[in-house]
């Protein structure tokens, strides 16, 4: 799976810090607590962003692991740690940063997590961690990552696992049957099989609890004005162009909803933390 422009990523970033729920990090500090160094591997990673927003909430010597397909994502997160760490340096592929008195070790691994996933994950990390990745994957790929996280007896924290709930401000008439299409849209297959789309939180929860994990969800949904109103514009495009895609919404209400001017948009996510059992 592919996609993904660096440059939509770094406009939703500031949206993503502010709506993860800060009780579930704050329950993952405390459960790696004391371990030195914390080994993390970061599911479909685009622009780093994950780890920009979760190592301050760690421990003082960090390990991370970038997973993603896209050599053009990898770049560019390796140039956004780079600028956003105090100190670094380089050292080949992996890069080492310090932040906010954390020593921070990262390497990146380009990586097909459909056809690799088990061997990405294994190594014994203390963490698995990804954003906004689930709502895009099958059920089954939901399953085999519980499956291949409790093999190695690691911690799983994703965050921003998208729940089927928009709302648009202004109102229009053809909200909800747009939400409806969109939301079958999001269930077709973006590589990883059908998605489970909306349904990715409750198959998540599922499947950790059969690994006998303790789970926590958090609500972390997108509150967005109009001082984003960039964000707003391309949320409200790809959410027409979705639309358009399946066929389900008529051509001119499509067009009549997106020539509507937005100031406001909420769309909901779920974040989730499992840890093993002790």
């Amino acid at each position: 799976m592919s996609g993904f422009s660096p440059d939509w990523l770094a406009l939703r970033e500031p949206a993503d810090v502010r709506a993860r729920d800060p009780g579930l990090l704050l329950a993952l500090a405390e459960h790696l607590a004391g371990r030195d160094p914390i080994e993390v591997v970061d599911l479909g990673c685009g622009t780093g962003a994950n780890i920009r927003t979760t190592a301050p909430a760690l421990g003082p010597v960090q390990s991370w692991t970038l997973v993603d397909y896209d050599p053009v994502l990898l770049d560019a997160a390796r140039g956004a740690l780079l600028d956003w760490a105090d100190e670094s340096s380089e050292n080949g592929e992996s890069i080492a940063l310090k932040k906010e008195g954390r020593a921070i070790a990262v390497r990146f691994r380009r990586a097909d997590l459909m056809q690799n996933l088990e061997a990405v994950i294994g190594g014994q990390p203390d963490l698995v961690t990804a954003s906004a990745l689930f709502d895009l994957c099958s059920v089954d790929f939901i399953r085999r990552t519980a499956r291949a996280v409790a093999a190695e007896g690691a911690a799983f924290y994703t965050v921003l696992t998208y729940d089927g709930v928009q709302t648009w401000s202004p109102a229009h008439p053809a909200d909800a049957e747009m939400t409806a299409a969109f939301n079958a849209h999001q269930e077709t297959d973006k590589g990883f099989g059908s998605a489970a789309g909306p349904a990715a939180p409750e198959a998540l929860a599922l499947a950790f609890r059969e690994q006998g994990y303790a789970v926590q969800e958090a609500s972390s949904p997108w509150r967005i004005d109009s001082s984003e109103q960039a964000l707003i514009e391309m949320l409200a495009d790809g959410f027409a162009g979705a639309v358009a895609e399946i066929g389900r919404v008529a051509p001119d209400v499509v067009a009549n909803w997106l020539s509507v001017r937005r100031t406001g948009s909420i769309v909901g996510h779920t974040d989730t933390l499992a840890l093993p059992p002790a």
